[in-house]
């Protein structure tokens, strides 16, 4: 996967504290990393009150139109609307690598399925297959339960992109708001079937390997695992690079060392300086 040499446009020069405010909206997956920033950043500079909101990537792309986000948190790049808007506007949104990400695929741990296909994926979500012993004979007769994020999600818009290629979702699909809900309903119902990013993967669930391949940090920075994706974050740089302010200290601290290593912690793979 090439990396966004976007990144080197950040400097990492010693923070500076200062009072102020910084509104962060936006992806859903990318919320743990800016979480863990949010609170390391806090303990060095108390006076920066920030606040955070993860309803879903096109939320933090519309904030930055509207004013109300400094910082656009996305699993997704900006669609092709949202860029002709930009140059109607007259502004300049200029993106960051956070770190790099993986669509896990997740079913309850006793469900006896190991392994999928990317075209066993697409024939669940697009309604093909319905129950889990169309896939293998010795699963259960039952209906196969599938989650999916709603359609402000990057991550839905990926594993659409990606999976389901151009072919309509099943509206039999169960349509939620939150990542960390469909890890918690897979965990306890024994037919259900999700995709979530990989940092949000714990102990309660099971991840089936795609064509053969997991997740694997290796795996997502090569790009062998199919569902691979960069995590990105935007700001408004109409008027330039911000060469100081808030803005400016949460960049900075996010593509230090320390922040690069909040991002491993938040179970995904760091995108700069390692």
């Amino acid at each position: 996967m090439k990396k966004f040499i976007i990144l080197g446009l950040i400097a990492l020069i010693s923070l500076t504290t200062f009072a102020g405010s910084l509104a962060i909206k936006g992806s859903n997956t990318v919320f743990p990393i800016a979480q863990l920033w949010v609170e390391e950043l806090g303990k060095l500079n108390p006076n920066l009150k920030i606040t955070l909101e993860g309803a879903g990537s096109t939320t933090g792309i519309t904030g930055l139109f509207n004013g109300t986000a400094d910082i656009a948190n996305t699993s997704r790049w900006m669609k092709d609307k949202e860029f002709t808007k930009m140059h109607e506007e007259g502004k300049f949104f200029m993106p960051f690598v956070v770190g790099y990400d993986g669509i896990a695929i997740i079913v309850n741990k006793d469900l006896g399925i190991d392994e999928i296909s990317i075209d066993t994926l697409k024939d669940i979500y697009t309604g093909k297959i319905r129950t889990w012993n169309q896939i293998d004979s010795n699963l259960p007769k039952k209906e196969i339960v599938f989650y999916t994020r709603n359609t402000a999600s990057g991550t839905f818009e990926t594993f659409e992109k990606l999976v389901l290629g151009g072919e309509k979702m099943d509206p039999r699909a169960r349509m939620v708001e939150s990542t960390q809900f469909e890890i918690d309903t897979v965990s306890i119902n024994p037919y259900a079937i999700a995709y979530v990013g990989v940092g949000y993967v714990n102990e309660k669930v099971k991840v089936l390997t795609l064509n053969g391949i997991l997740p694997t940090k290796g795996n997502i920075l090569s790009g062998v695992y199919a569902l691979s994706r960069p995590l990105f974050m935007w700001i408004n740089a109409t008027d330039g690079f911000p060469q100081s302010g808030e803005i400016k200290e949460y960049l900075t601290f996010g593509f230090s060392e320390k922040g690069q290593e909040l991002v491993e912690k938040a179970g995904y793979v760091a995108g700069y300086g390692q």
